[in-house]
């Protein structure tokens, strides 16, 4: 029988969604190789975490003032003997920012290899296999992790959440042994965009933009903003400097799979569909009529999105019955 551990993702005493997400994962190893699965939230004031957790499994906490930051080299070490405590075989997270630092710091910790991003889980009976993507998403390869212990990130929008128990799971604290002083890296300050639009990866809805709109966001903000999206942008957005690094979508920055994807004057290279290719609509719009991104695209419109963004949101305000709404100023850097 298999033990596996998730870590858990959360930010000032909120769970964050893709911890759910990454449970799923976890309760499908669990349900496959007859297993049990156990969630791991580190922190300090973390009860109100560890208590919604226990809707989905067997929770362990470590709550220590050391643990109020996410650090990774001081997380690792605690996460690598819950793992040993435990006797887990598999330990996994969300491939997050905070995923893919921490789990290769724990990879490293239990001798143990280690598959990033996974899509799926493959093999056939006890042997398990991990379905991750190559080559911008073009190649998906089956990888078998030989070591006793297999680490993991999951990318969320393959999985479904967990469903929660019909019973509240154990709550077992975890002993930290972290010595502050000894750590080579200390966290300074935390600077966070403070933003009323939904959280980019997160997203029911979201509005992209690229090198198409010439550094003038203010349509594509404007129709999310109408829509209740979250605003996207393409890697040449973001490299030019015309919005906030987080905002990228793509294989180097964020991976979505909103319900509806809209991309405004965005060409479709390689990158930036490995990371909006599992929406479940995608809208183009770009006056190139030959550009990569209509090959992906359930509906296309050949057009200058100056044009047709107010042309949208003014459609989609009358059918409120109101006056199309004015972009807000915010989450620029």
């Amino acid at each position: 029988m298999a033990n596996i551990l998730i870590v858990a993702e959360q930010q000032a005493g909120t769970l964050r969604k893709a911890t759910l997400h990454a449970l799923g994962a976890g309760r499908e190893l669990a349900e496959r190789l007859g297993g049990r699965l156990h969630v791991l939230v580190l922190g300090s004031g973390v009860d109100s975490v560890a208590r919604e957790l226990q809707a989905y499994a067997d929770v362990l906490v470590a709550d220590a003032p050391a643990l109020e930051h996410h650090l990774a080299e001081a997380y690792a070490p605690v996460v690598a003997d819950a793992a040993k405590l435990l006797g887990s075989n598999y330990v996994g997270a969300a491939s997050s920012a905070f995923g893919r630092d921490l789990l290769p710091r724990v990879a490293a910790r239990l001798t143990a290899a280690m598959a990033s991003d996974v899509l799926a889980f493959g093999g056939d009976g006890a042997t398990v296999t991990f379905c991750r993507p190559m080559w911008a998403g073009h190649v998906v390869a089956e990888v078998e992790l030989a070591t006793p212990v297999k680490v993991f990130t999951v990318r969320c929008t393959e999985f479904s959440q967990a469903p929660k128990r019909p019973a509240a799971g154990k709550l077992t604290a975890v002993e930290v042994r972290i010595d502050p002083a000894a750590m080579k890296t200390r966290f300074v300050e935390r600077t966070e965009v403070k933003s009323s639009r939904p959280e980019l990866s997160e997203a029911r809805i979201v509005v992209s933009g690229g090198r198409g709109t010439r550094g003038n966001f203010e349509e594509i903000e404007a129709l999310a903003d109408e829509l209740g999206a979250a605003v996207g942008a393409s890697r040449a957005a973001a490299d030019a400097g015309w919005v906030p690094n987080e905002l990228k979508v793509g294989q180097t920055g964020k991976v979505v799979a909103p319900e509806l994807y809209i991309a405004a004057g965005v060409s479709g290279a390689i990158q930036h569909l490995a990371g909006m290719r599992g929406s479940k609509v995608i809208v183009a719009i770009n006056k190139d009529e030959s550009a990569p991104i209509f090959h992906v695209a359930d509906y296309g419109l050949v057009a200058d999105l100056f044009q047709a963004l107010p042309e949208l949101r003014a459609k989609v305000k009358a059918s409120r019955g109101g006056e199309p709404s004015e972009p807000k100023q915010e989450g620029r850097g």
